[in-house]
């Protein structure tokens, strides 16, 4: 009996198989359209190619000027971004050496405070613009306060599953705000990252800008064969699952040791996201790996290049996927919370810059802006466009801090805690909390770096 495709229409109206060949069209067009010329000079002028074609993924969304994605389309690409990013995690460590901090031990606790202030000092902000400027001309839950940190710091991943602790405390739009908080912050870290490095480029801020003009870029020297070698690729892609599988075991198994703790712990870790899991799996298979000398099972080029299309594809379904018309429900609150937000990354990030960063504090500054602004796969990002020779060396100072601040904020245990701790002590002393250890960390980081440079 033949059967014609073509008469089972099922097949084509069913959104998820629609979804999924979008998926790979895209997939495909991110890969080779970073090798085309033009990609490549834009890149050069710190607009990557991810950026552009998510600004057309909401042109032909459907709330876009052209409807040609369907709404079923981009519902199914919004629970993309968690996975993406966990397989940034999963490479993020796996296809480099793991950092010898000799002689780092300064740089690394230096951006490791500037993370602590980023995220501490956003959830004061998010609590002074929540009692100040939102709840006096409108009804506001105090959850909101959270917002920033949880969409800027913590991203998609982090708002899906932060968003079910605020759907049980009583605040059900919290997940939509958070998505759409994530959101922006990733499209305002794109943008505003790709003028920075511009600007960066035509005033000489970077120090790296000398070596890198006398240098082809390095996507044009990139030559790999993908499917030349299928045992390479098989045996990466599996490391990576192993990173994977830790983390997700790892999360399991502290979800059944929370059945024996109280309550208020039990919903802490079940609020825990797998991104600092996974993170560690990577870094563990990366030293067993060193340890018994077989490094030479990794291929560093294809892990950096699984976590690069990872985050080309993260950005652009989180760009696609915007829900316009929750942004636009709630635009008032989301523009106060973006624009302070930013104001205080900036502000931050001016401080350490200034005061505190010895060298390259360019490309430094600009790693933590995306990751503070739009998770650590829109920093990677900036920093690959900035530095893609790794001059700076700003990537092994940047993951080994990653190892210490995932485990805090961005995700982790501050941000899973902060919703449950403002539903029993309220709003106000939340917000005096965070402005204390935000002025306590600024405080320690000039006088760690004051002390150190008069001895």
């Amino acid at each position: 009996m033949e059967i014609s495709l073509l008469q089972n229409k099922d097949i084509f109206s069913n959104s998820l198989l629609i979804s999924f060949f979008g998926f790979l069209i895209i997939f495909f067009l991110l890969i080779f359209g970073r090798r085309l010329k033009l990609a490549v000079q834009l890149e050069r002028f710190g607009l990557p190619i991810a950026v552009i074609s998510g600004i057309a993924g909401i042109s032909i969304g459907p709330y876009g000027l052209i409807h040609f994605l369907s709404k079923e389309t981009t519902n199914v690409w919004s629970n993309f971004p968690t996975p993406l990013l966990s397989l940034v995690f999963a490479t993020l460590m796996l296809g480099r050496p793991i950092p010898n901090i000799n002689g780092l031990v300064k740089p690394i606790f230096n951006q490791f405070l500037l993370a602590l202030s980023l995220g501490f000092g956003q959830f004061f902000v998010g609590g002074l613009v929540v009692k100040y400027l939102l709840s006096p001309h409108m009804d506001i839950n105090p959850l909101m306060g959270c917002l920033i940190e949880v969409g800027f710091e913590g991203g998609h991943g982090a708002a899906s599953i932060i968003g079910e602790s605020f759907n049980r405390l009583g605040f059900s739009e919290g997940l939509d705000l958070g998505l759409a908080m994530a959101t922006m912050g990733l499209l305002s870290s794109s943008l505003l990252g790709s003028i920075f490095i511009f600007l960066g480029r035509t005033l000489r801020l970077s120090d790296t800008e000398k070596i890198i003009d006398k240098k082809e870029n390095s996507n044009s020297n990139f030559k790999i064969k993908f499917f030349s070698d299928l045992k390479v690729l098989f045996l990466n892609l599996g490391f990576v699952g192993l990173a994977l599988t830790f983390g997700v075991l790892l999360l399991q198994f502290l979800r059944y040791i929370s059945n024996f703790l109280g309550e208020f712990s039990r919903e802490i870790i079940l609020s825990l996201p797998v991104f600092p899991l996974i993170l560690i799996g990577s870094l563990l298979i990366r030293y067993i790996l060193e340890k018994t000398n077989n490094t030479d099972l990794i291929s560093n080029i294809l892990q950096r290049e699984i976590g690069i299309l990872s985050t080309d594809l993260l950005i652009f379904t989180a760009m696609a996927s915007l829900d316009i018309a929750t942004v636009f429900e709630n635009w008032v609150l989301i523009l106060l919370l973006t624009v302070f937000g930013l104001l205080w990354n900036l502000v931050c990030i001016a401080y350490f810059a200034y005061f505190i960063f010895d060298d390259y504090w360019f490309e430094k500054s600009l790693i933590e802006f995306g990751n503070s602004t739009g998770v650590v796969a829109s920093g990677l990002l900036l920093l690959r466009l900035a530095d893609p020779k790794n001059i700076s060396k700003t990537l092994p100072i940047f993951t080994s801090k990653q190892l210490f601040a995932q485990l805090i904020l961005s995700g982790g245990f501050f941000t899973v805690i902060a919703p449950f701790v403002i539903s029993k002590i309220g709003l106000d002393y939340w917000t005096e909390i965070s402005a204390l250890i935000t002025l306590f960390v600024i405080f320690v980081a000039f006088i760690f770096n004051n002390r150190i440079s008069t001895s």
